[in-house]
């Protein structure tokens, strides 16, 4: 089964094509700055050079005939037919408490979606765009949808709710729903296999650490607390976000800088975190090249972000009674080895012990990062949550041709 796996943005898209008879990627690439007349599509067949173009592309619906066009392009193609495209999985930030797991979509489905714009106003449009410009561009193709938060959806009511007014969450549904999930679970499954030990069994902090940041407390496979709450902005401290603050420097800065309710919201997600306090970049390769230099701003900065990431791991050992194994995934958790090692050398009261020689080495795979002794395993795992939307996709759509 051939299947295609899509993250649509509000001005961005990006693809992957499976073979999932033996998970394999045939072609990937991205649309970016769709709506204007210079919009670029990136097309790379695997084992060929990538492919660029710059032409107009005003909505998604375009974006996605364009792609399908060099899927099935004479030389660079590498599919006969859009035929053989038979089911499409795609990426949904926010499912709410509506979706515990993936769904077929339907029309009950995508109102659903809507109806949750409000929790997730930049994302949850531009997926409900995608699903839209797929059903005008192969109509009789299925589509399945993968939730961001359904991994969470485990988490117990004393980790989920907030300590504020019940008829909150009864009537607005204020509550934690943390990010991420298609991550964590897929590195905490990894992390499993490659202990050979069941994933039931363990306890697992996983670090999905980018640009956007989270951790998830994973007790006997499931998730029981994670770092970012009813929005991504809760929790670490990120390349632009603030993460936790107190919630009373809102109104404190409206009054003081006579800012509106949309200036402070863009202040705390786009121009806070590392930026703020480095002043130099939301880049940590940056941080950690100006920290070399002597910069103190960068220096800061970095310990700072290291804290407060440690101090998440610690508190989710407490919260498990216990610690298994610390997962580093995403951009930064699997290419920071200094923000790894920082993290580690202040965690040896849980008998952690890292090999610092397996830490320094830059290597896109799997590894273990800490020594035959420790008491806590540390791992290095990359995480691949179009491969996760692609198995549930294939999983689903299994299931209903085999009902039918």
């Amino acid at each position: 089964m051939k299947i295609l796996v899509i993250n649509a943005g509000s001005s961005s898209l990006k693809f992957q094509l499976y073979e999932m008879e033996n998970e394999s990627v045939l072609a990937k690439g991205k649309v970016e700055r769709i709506g204007m007349d210079s919009a670029i599509l990136s097309y790379e067949p695997t084992g060929k050079n990538e492919i660029r173009q710059v032409e107009e592309i005003l909505e998604h619906t375009t974006a996605i005939r364009k792609v399908l066009d060099w899927l099935v392009h004479k030389e660079e193609g590498v599919l006969g037919s859009i035929k053989e495209i038979q089911a499409v999985g795609h990426r949904v930030v926010h499912g709410g408490e509506s979706f515990s797991s993936s769904v077929v979509v339907d029309e009950d489905v995508k109102q659903e979606i809507k109806r949750l714009f409000d929790l997730a106003p930049l994302h949850n449009p531009a997926h409900l765009l995608g699903i839209h410009a797929v059903e005008a561009n192969m109509p009789d193709v299925p589509q399945v949808v993968v939730f961001d938060t359904a991994f969470h959806q485990t988490m117990p009511s004393q980790s989920y709710l907030y300590p504020v007014p019940m008829v909150l969450y009864k009537k607005h549904k204020v509550r934690r729903y943390g990010f991420h999930g298609t991550s964590h679970a897929y590195v905490s499954d990894r992390a499993a296999k490659l202990m050979q030990r069941p994933l039931d069994e363990l306890k697992l902090v996983t670090c999905h650490i980018g640009n956007g940041a989270s951790c998830t407390a994973v007790l006997n496979g499931k998730s029981y607390d994670t770092s970012m709450g009813m929005t991504p902005l809760e929790g670490l401290m990120m390349g632009t976000r603030s993460g936790d603050i107190d919630p009373a420097i809102v109104p404190y800065t409206m009054g003081k800088e006579e800012l509106t309710i949309g200036e402070v919201n863009s202040m705390l997600n786009k121009h806070s975190g590392l930026m703020a306090i480095s002043g130099i970049s939301s880049d940590m390769r940056e941080i950690v090249q100006a920290m070399g230099t002597g910069d103190r701003s960068a220096t800061l900065a970095f310990e700072m972000y290291e804290y407060r990431l440690r101090k998440y791991i610690g508190a989710y050992a407490a919260a498990m009674n216990g610690i298994d194994a610390i997962v580093f995934t995403a951009g930064v958790g699997e290419n920071s080895a200094d923000l790894r090692a920082a993290v580690c050398r202040k965690l040896t009261f849980l008998g952690l012990e890292l090999d610092e020689e397996a830490n320094e080495r830059r290597s896109g795979e799997e590894r273990r990062i800490s020594t035959d002794s420790s008491k806590v395993q540390v791992w290095v795992i990359p995480t691949n949550e179009e491969l996760v939307i692609a198995r549930d996709t294939h999983q689903l759509i299994s299931d209903r041709i085999d009902v039918v």
